[in-house]
Order: structure tokens, then sequence, then C-alpha cells
């Protein structure tokens, strides 16, 4: 091959190099401009990439948009473009951003008012049914499947962050697979749920009773009922209850309660302030929104507001920082902590009416 022929070779294949359609760094689609030498929206010097295969270590002004300084090594923030994760990915995504702490914190509240939503609906609908299906033992069973919303949002939500946003994908982002996990390693995260149960049950006893220590100490009040730390908890009326509402518990309000708290909020928050406040902040509007309904008697008693939200807050918060740690400990992976949920919901059950069922 002559010097001129291996010349114009060369000069084919850095045009060919040179025509990229996208940029590598925001993934917007590039103008066609020959020589196009940075991106029009984020400034990113395209030609300094192609020529040392990196990025440039300082700033770089976009000469196309305005003289601003845009970093070469993350998107500004302000242009809100989400990150596309690839199927390789789907579990160790770590060090991907994903969703904004306004959304881990807005998605849940909206679903929380659908919920309320569809339940109101729903009441209203039996108040003019023939039966009185109100008074039936099943009537917080059928309630609690509208909790698949909790499910259901996410699910819909994080599809955009998905490079192939299957069913199955969006699962494996929010911590639902057992993807990477043989029969072995099942059984030991099943263990460690049923293990953890157990442990939550133990520490809300032990939470109640000192809450109840420090009120009446302070305040002279005793509360006879919930020598167990079990006050408010709903007692089903017979052992058919108990198995229907339990069934629910495991397979309907531990799964969606769990995608949608910690898949979804914990997941979104550790990653924008880090796993320390992602799992208290997310322990915390857990209780908050488990306790709503003490609100409406702030107006009309505050001391009876203040007494009832210190006995009810401190379990749920209690058995929320439990689950959290445990899916932080999990790499993220939300078997063992829907089993934890789900079996500690059906023990507290379980046991109150045992105790106060029966009697």
């Amino acid at each position: 091959m002559s010097d001129e022929e291996l010349h114009k070779t060369n000069s084919n294949q850095e045009s060919i190099n040179f025509d990229w359609k996208f940029c590598p760094i925001c993934g917007t689609q590039l103008p066609s401009i020959k020589n196009l030498k940075f991106c029009t929206v984020c400034g990113t010097d395209i030609k300094y990439i192609k020529d040392n295969k990196k990025l440039r270590p300082n700033y770089t002004s976009n000469p196309y948009k305005s003289p601003m300084q845009y970093s070469q090594n993350k998107i500004p923030s302000y242009l809100n473009v989400p990150v596309i994760i690839n199927d390789d990915n789907l579990i160790d995504n770590k060090e991907h951003k994903l969703w904004s702490t306004s959304a881990s914190v807005g998605l849940p509240v909206a679903a929380l008012f659908i919920f309320n939503g569809l339940a109101g609906v729903f009441l209203t609908i039996i108040m003019v049914v023939p039966f009185d299906l109100a008074s039936s033992s099943y009537f917080i069973s059928f309630l609690s499947i509208f909790e698949l919303i909790f499910l259901v949002l996410p699910l819909l939500y994080v599809g955009k962050y998905l490079q192939n946003p299957t069913f199955k994908n969006r699962l494996i982002l929010l911590g639902f697979t057992s993807r990477g996990y043989d029969k072995r390693r099942i059984s030991k995260e099943i263990l460690i749920g049923l293990g953890f149960a157990v442990i939550g049950v133990l520490a809300v006893i032990l939470v109640s009773f000192f809450i109840e220590a420090i009120l009446e100490l302070v305040f002279g009040i005793t509360v006879i009922q919930d020598s167990t730390g079990l006050t408010g908890v709903l007692i089903p009326p017979d052992i058919a209850s108990v198995i229907v509402f339990s069934v629910i518990l495991l397979l309907v309000i531990g799964t969606s309660e769990e995608v949608l708290f910690r898949g979804f909020m914990q997941k979104g928050l550790a990653r924008n302030l880090g796993n320390k406040w992602g799992i208290i902040l997310t322990a915390l509007i857990f209780s908050l929104i488990h306790l709503l309904g003490l609100f409406l008697i702030a107006l009309e008693s505050p001391f009876l507001f203040i007494i009832s939200f210190l006995i009810s807050f401190t379990p749920y918060f209690a058995i929320s920082l439990i689950l959290g740690w445990l899916y932080y400990w999990r790499n993220e992976n939300l078997i063992a902590v829907m089993i934890t949920h789900g079996v500690y919901d059906v023990l507290i059950i379980v046991i109150t009416f045992l105790l106060y069922g029966i009697l």
C-alpha cells in the first residue's frame, strides 16, 4: 500500500471515529456538525475524550451555549438526567445515585394518599351493601388488599432508570429478587428473616416497657393494657380470621411495604444522604405514616395525643430501624427483610389473639 493510500485510509478511520451520535456523558443526541468538539448541552470536550480516551481533568466551557464552566466528571445536577442502568448493574448499583431525595419521600406519600382514597371509596361502597361486611371478620383483610398500591407505584416509577425496563428488572432494581441466590443462600435468608422477626417482637416489647416506665415516672400514668407492648393492635375474633389475616400480612402487607419503604425510599435516601440517614429517615417516615390517625386527636386533647404518640411511635420506630439495618446488611436484598416484616406482623397478631382474644 502506497503512502498516499495509507494516509487516505487513516483519514477515513479518523472521520469514522469522530462520528459520535450521542454525548458519552449526558447521553444527549449530538447535532450533525463536522468535527464537533463540545457537547451542546453539558459542555463535554468530546474531541479530548476521543484523542486521550479519558475525561479532561479540569473544566471546559461550552462555546455553543454559555460561558459557564461545567464539570467533566458528572452531569450538571439541574439537568436531572436519569442514570440508565443496564442488566449487568441491576444488583450492584451502589455507585448510581438513582432517584432524588424528593422522589424518595414524595412517591411513598403519594402512595399513601392513593391508598387512603381507595380505602375511602371501598368504605363508602360497603355502607350501602345489603349485608353487613363491616362486621365481618375478614373486613380488614379485604381492606389490606389496597396496600398493593405500595408495590405498583415504585414498579412504575423505576422503569425510567432501566435500560431494559421489564417487570422482572424493575423488581430486581428494588431488591425484590433471588437473582444470584442458590437454594442454600435463599434458605439462609429465610432463616435470617425468621430470626429477626423474633428479635423484632422482643425489641418492641422491651421498648414498650421502657416507654411505659418513663410515662409512669414523669406523668404518673400506668398503662395497664399495654403490659405486652401490643396495645392498639387489631384483635382477630376467631382462629379463621387469624389465619386469613396472617396470609394477607405475609403475602401483601410485608411485601408491598418493604418494596416501597426499604426498596424505594431507603435506597433513594441512602444514595443521596448516606446509609445512616437513609435508615433513620425511612424509619421516621415509616412510623409517622402508620400513626396518621393519632393526629386527629391532637386538637381535641393535646395531652392524650402526646401520651398515645409516645406509646405507639416507639414500637414502630424500633422495628423500622431493625428492618432498615437488615436491608443494608443484606446488601439491599429484600428476601430476609420481607420475611422479617411479614412474620413479625403475624407474631404480633397471634400473640394479641392468644392474650386477649380467647380470654
